[in-house]
């Protein structure tokens, strides 16, 4: 369990393993357990055939699930030399069911523009855990920061001329809301953010003359329409309607809850 809190402090994605039954004899008892990331391992189930098929499934399972929710699986396994196996035979004479259990890590969510919106939705999404980066030009508007109540979130402020710098940073499977107070600035993000190609939500505030104009500028500067229209705007749920920025934030913020479930 310390290792498992000490993966989600850094962020690290990883499957819990456990053996949850075992009938006849097998190399560990019931209950045993051991944690598997992208890089490494934690723990035993007892090596073997049995150790790897799990930790082989629980890789797949964390390259399947980026950037996204994955449910546990159960694996069931014959311990002996007619059984199938890809890692060598075992022939404890046995039969054992794992559990994989996917530790996920909190969301990834950057806000670019810290205007009257981009306040109110860092308001309401401080109160989360997550990771959430903030990022404007305006100093002043990042000291905003400062009078909101003390947050869950582990919120990262940049003040940031150009915001590609900080989208380039952002994790794979990051959500990012480009609502800045420059529709060329705005432009420039949504450009960047395709080029990622790797990105969660992307949404872009604005209404939908400004998305026509945008779309149109995003294909001629070489994006697929395919790819264009990952975008999403304007942002938020379409059954919560209303333009006072906290109503707009709430909305939004309701969207993403929805997208991480």
């Amino acid at each position: 369990m310390d290792t498992a809190a000490r993966l989600r402090e850094q962020r690290v994605p990883a499957v819990l393993v456990t053996l949850v039954s075992v009938r006849g004899h097998a190399p560990r008892e019931a209950g045993a357990k051991m944690i598997v990331t992208d890089e490494k391992d934690f723990g035993t189930i007892g090596g073997g055939n049995l150790e790897m098929t799990a930790v082989t499934r629980a890789r797949e399972m964390l390259e399947e699930a980026a950037g996204s929710h994955a449910e546990p699986e159960m694996l069931t396994l014959r311990l002996n030399d007619k059984a199938p196996a890809k890692h060598g035979r075992q022939c404890c004479g046995g039969e054992v069911t794992v559990l994989l259990e996917p530790l996920p890590v909190a969301a990834s969510v950057a806000i670019f523009g810290i205007g009257n919106i981009g306040l109110e939705l860092t308001r309401i999404l401080a109160r989360l855990d997550l990771d959430l980066d903030v990022s404007d030009s305006r100093p002043e508007q990042l000291a905003e920061i400062d009078r909101l109540e003390p947050p869950v979130a582990n919120v990262r402020r940049h003040f940031a001329v150009i915001g590609e710098e900080v989208l380039t940073t952002l994790p794979a499977g990051a959500h990012v809301y480009i609502m800045t107070h420059d529709h060329a600035e705005d432009l420039h993000l949504c450009d960047a953010a395709l080029r990622r190609g790797d990105l969660g939500t992307i949404g872009l505030i604005g209404s939908s003359a400004k998305w026509q104009r945008f779309r149109k500028a995003l294909i001629a500067e070489g994006h697929t329409p395919e790819a264009v229209d990952t975008i999403t705007c304007p942002i938020g749920l379409p059954e919560l309607p209303g333009k006072h920025p906290a109503t707009i934030a709430v909305s939004v913020a309701a969207d993403l809850l929805g997208r991480l479930a």
